[in-house]
């Protein structure tokens, strides 16, 4: 096979929309998946379902790398998504750490290299904080932070990196809160507002550094089509919010009030040490994409809610 796109973590939410657009603009691609059989079943139209997972160094999925356009990388353990053990921050960095490794040692070895590698992280690499005003906004060039987020994604994007000695060209996409009904912050957040408990969570104080799915697979395409993008990029719209702002916002499009605030020390006794990270954010500017004139089409939080929502009925 040639010419063909590679997509791990494809039956996640932005995977699941990233490998849909892809197939629909008549591209063959192919999903490596732990289920080839379940993978089918959501994602049709595929040019191959590949049996593979973060630790496998080897297998018969190392020689679909040869002669693919492209290889995205959004596979990783979801950090938040259930209480964290030491189980689980092993768990959910070695899935990222030896998986980017596994790929780009594929790369390395395959005669006809991939044009470009696509390998996600996130803006959990600056650190997190408790408010917006406790950093200025951080743009592509700013410093890794101290915290395990910062660590995980600096070593995942470490292990990225070796992609570019082999002569392919990288984007290491650094992705904010994505929005979406299907997953992540959003969905969790409108059961409890809809039955007229919803709120803020935490102090209400941290940055939501945000950005609509669509916007983030628009994103996604422009790496992979446009040969100006490398590097890192910060995947956010330009507006970020306080979560004050974004329970009130989200209330009023769902037509309720924004009135319990879900505090700290319950987030931490549901959630453990990952609970820290759950009441704070990061004030993430996207300076690589507003050089490069991309357009969103979901800049303003309001819009993007209402969309969202609105499609969900």
């Amino acid at each position: 096979m040639q010419g063909h796109i590679i997509i791990t973590g494809s039956t996640g939410v932005i995977g699941v929309e990233l490998a849909k657009k892809l197939i629909l603009r008549g591209e063959r691609v192919v999903l490596f998946v732990r289920s080839p059989e379940s993978a089918a079943q959501k994602i049709p139209g595929a040019a191959d379902y590949v049996h593979w997972d973060s630790d496998m160094e080897r297998g018969d999925w190392t020689g679909f790398v040869n002669g693919a356009k492209a290889v995205i990388h959004l596979a990783g353990k979801p950090l938040l998504e259930s209480r964290w053990s030491e189980e689980h921050k092993t768990e959910c960095y070695n899935s990222r750490i030896l998986s980017t490794r596994h790929l780009v040692s594929a790369i390395a070895g395959a005669s006809e290299k991939p044009q470009v590698f696509i390998s996600a992280s996130a803006i959990g690499y600056y650190g997190s904080f408790s408010s917006c005003g406790d950093t200025p906004e951080l743009s592509e060039s700013a410093k890794e932070g101290s915290d395990f987020l910062a660590k995980i994604c600096f070593d995942w994007e470490k292990e990225a990196l070796e992609a570019e000695k082999t002569g392919v060209r990288l984007v290491l996409l650094r992705t904010g809160i994505v929005l979406s009904t299907k997953g992540g912050m959003l969905q969790k957040m409108i059961t409890p507002f809809r039955f007229f408990l919803g709120g803020p969570i935490g102090s209400g104080l941290q940055c939501i550094s945000w950005i609509h799915v669509d916007d983030e697979i628009a994103c996604i395409l422009e790496a992979l089509d446009n040969a100006a993008y490398r590097g890192p990029i910060n995947a956010v719209t330009p507006h970020h919010v306080s979560m004050n702002e974004f329970a009130t916002e989200l209330g009023a499009v769902l037509g309720r009030p924004s009135l319990l605030q879900v505090p700290k020390p319950v987030v931490q006794l549901l959630m453990g040490e990952g609970g820290e990270y759950a009441v704070k954010g990061q004030t993430v500017n996207p300076a690589f994409l507003q050089k490069q004139g991309f357009v969103f089409s979901y800049p303003k939080l309001s819009d993007a809610l209402e969309d969202l929502i609105g499609n969900s009925k």
